[in-house]
């Protein structure tokens, strides 16, 4: 369920960055509902006076929006949620997350000069509410975005068929989705293993336009899947994917120079615009 205000106001923030941390908290609160429940997402426009700011040191007091995410899942104790923003701390089982994505949402909430809360009672949902600056003058249209005519907005769906190798579950799951929303006939692997199976059933079935694939995995490396699955399928396009920067994989010799690459994490809108770019390569060399 989502509850937005029509006289919502403005904010100074990355938009992709905005979206990473929605992403990031519904996709937590999803995980706190295994067995279902309510999901809310809502805005409005608050104000913190001198009273509230008195209870919360590091506040000042303003004009602010607020974020909010709710959900009605399992809870987290106190002890919890004194360490929740902690990076590499996690409360999934092995193999389900990083640990990372709230202690990225808390440092994208600081950088954006906010604040970011969490109120959460076991076997009674969790809440987390954010508030960030409210700018209320204009925004002001730059002579250059006033004088040049729109360009069209890029086409960022497609129908290609799309191997997709992650061995972190939820990203793969969420890129999934993204993707699969997008048009794109998505087929996922777990690890390169799987992959290789996968391509080998696709022989005779149709070809695998793009291999999106983690430069790291255990086992065989995004590398050399990309160099298996390609003696299969000559005409497909590879794009790594990584939390390591491009010069950390590159300066190592894990990838040659020139390579598509997706820096992790990533937006869903960042995603297909990089899915998009590279499958158009593929179409303009044909």
């Amino acid at each position: 369920m989502t509850i937005a205000n029509d006289s919502i106001g403005a904010i100074k923030a990355d938009p992709g960055q905005i979206e990473q941390v929605i992403m990031n908290l519904v996709v937590n609160a999803r995980d706190a509902m295994p067995d279902g429940g309510r999901l809310t997402v809502e805005t409005s426009n608050v104000e913190l006076d001198a009273l509230y700011a008195r209870d919360h040191a590091s506040v000042k007091p303003g004009k602010y929006v607020m974020l909010a995410v709710s959900d009605t899942g399992v809870g987290m104790s106190a002890e919890t949620v004194a360490h929740i923003f902690e990076p590499f701390y996690t409360t999934k089982e092995s193999g389900r997350g990083t640990g990372l994505g709230l202690s990225t949402v808390y440092g994208i909430v600081k950088q954006s000069g906010g604040y970011i809360w969490v109120y959460s009672e076991l076997n009674h949902g969790t809440t987390f509410k954010i508030y960030l600056p409210r700018v209320d003058e204009a925004v002001e249209r730059t002579d250059a975005g006033a004088s040049k005519p729109a360009e069209p907005a890029k086409e960022l769906s497609g129908r290609e068929t799309i191997l997709l190798v992650e061995d972190e579950p939820d990203l793969r799951e969420l890129t999934r989705t993204v993707l699969a929303a997008r048009g794109y006939n998505v087929i996922e692997a777990a690890n390169a293993e799987d992959a290789e199976r996968l391509a080998s059933d696709r022989r005779d079935a149709g070809k695998i336009h793009l291999l999106l694939t983690d430069v790291i995995m255990p086992g065989v490396s995004g590398r050399e899947l990309a160099k298996r699955v390609l003696a299969r399928q000559p005409a497909m396009r590879v794009l790594y994917m990584s939390g390591y920067t491009y010069n950390v994989i590159a300066q190592n010799g894990t990838l040659e120079k020139g390579v598509a690459f997706l820096q992790k994490p990533f937006t869903p809108s960042g995603l297909v615009e990089k899915v998009r770019e590279v499958l158009d390569m593929v179409i303009s060399e044909r």
